[in-house]
């Protein structure tokens, strides 16, 4: 009697172990598809933040670097010194060009306020060859007149032939001296008509030097502007990274030196499956786990979408016209930003940081 009982008792336990697996199997799968239904998760993703690279606008080998490390600095912080002796000749050999172009415009002035003044003298002497013509007019006429008085006398025997020569020679100085001074009226105008063009051309000239020292001055100014650069600073507040930059080291215009993480609010990327994206929208609350921190979930939401999958994005994107083409589900980077940016353990988290983030679709 007492063995037939044993195996009915092990049968009714193991009867009574295997219903509550089932039942507790179908519990939790029960509540895993009502919790699909209405959530969405991915563990790829990560925290993200702006990083701006130290990058230097011209070449040169380094002073000084004033920072280290992980160094938490703000906006304008001097980070690093390149030297700038050749910058600084450069800014000498600007200013000298300029103090040229000045000294230049300084002669072109002077030489055009003489070329006005010989304008004014040449004009000045057409004025008095212009009063010796018509004072010259006068004697002719005179001479005129006193030859033709002469002229009678002599016929008459009245004057001697020496006074009568007297007059016709006077008459005849006074034609020359007026075939004179109009010759010297017209050389006195071509010398005026030379003059003018003499100071046009000078005007020019001016207008030249005027403009070269415009484009010295621009001269200096790209000379400092180069110089200043020589001074790399911070971009925004922030934390920089492993510095790869030392003193003597010679440096290229765009090598990037570091990095500094922008001292701002970071968000999460999360790389959604294609096939999960049907009923996120904008705006779902979203709670956040951080691999760093399991015990402190954080609350978030959907803000954007990335207008293409990553492969899209990658440096060498799939061909899938290719004849090997294998069909491969794609993901979409999600932004989601927290809700808030001011929380202790928010601030404490790093790009690149691991989460876990549960969207809530409804």
């Amino acid at each position: 009697m007492q063995e037939n009982s044993a195996p009915k008792k092990r049968s009714k336990g193991f009867i009574i172990v295997l219903g509550a697996l089932v039942i507790g199997g179908g519990a939790f799968g029960i509540t895993k598809y009502i919790h699909a239904q209405h959530h969405e998760e991915t563990d790829n993703a990560q925290i993200d933040a702006n990083v701006s690279p130290v990058i230097p606008r011209v070449s040169g080998f380094v002073k000084e670097v004033r920072v280290k490390d992980n160094q938490l600095v703000k906006k304008g912080d001097t980070l690093v010194i390149l030297d700038d002796r050749d910058l600084a000749i450069k800014v000498q050999q600007a200013q000298n060009a300029l103090m040229t172009a000045q000294a230049n415009l300084g002669a072109a002035e002077a030489t055009t306020s003489a070329a006005e003044a010989g304008i004014s003298t040449a004009q000045a002497n057409i004025g008095t060859i212009d009063a010796q013509i018509e004072a010259a007019k006068v004697n002719i006429w005179r001479a005129n007149q006193d030859y033709e008085r002469y002229n009678n006398l002599i016929k008459d025997h009245s004057i001697t032939q020496q006074q009568y020569e007297q007059a016709l020679a006077a008459k005849q100085t006074a034609e020359r001296q007026l075939d004179v001074l109009v010759k010297q009226k017209a050389a006195a105008s071509r010398q005026t008509s030379v003059v003018t063009s003499q100071s046009s051309a000078t005007s020019k000239q001016i207008n030249l030097a005027q403009a070269g020292i415009k484009q010295r001055e621009t001269d200096v100014d790209d000379a400092k502007l180069n110089q200043s650069y020589a001074v790399i600073t911070a971009p925004e507040n922030g934390v920089v990274s492993k510095i790869y930059v030392q003193p003597g080291q010679y440096v290229a215009a765009g090598q990037s030196l570091f990095s500094v993480v922008m001292d701002n609010t970071p968000w999460v990327v999360a790389n959604f499956k294609e096939t999960q994206l049907e009923k996120m929208k904008l705006g779902q609350a979203v709670t956040v786990h951080v691999d760093a921190y399991p015990g402190t979930p954080l609350e978030a939401k959907v803000t954007s979408f990335s207008p293409a999958t990553g492969a899209k994005f990658a440096l060498l994107p799939p061909d899938n016209a290719s004849g090997n083409f294998v069909k491969v589900v794609q993901r979409l980077p999600v932004k989601i930003e927290f809700n808030d940016p001011g929380n202790a353990l928010v601030k404490q988290l790093r790009p690149g940081m691991n989460v876990l983030v549960d969207v809530h679709l409804n």
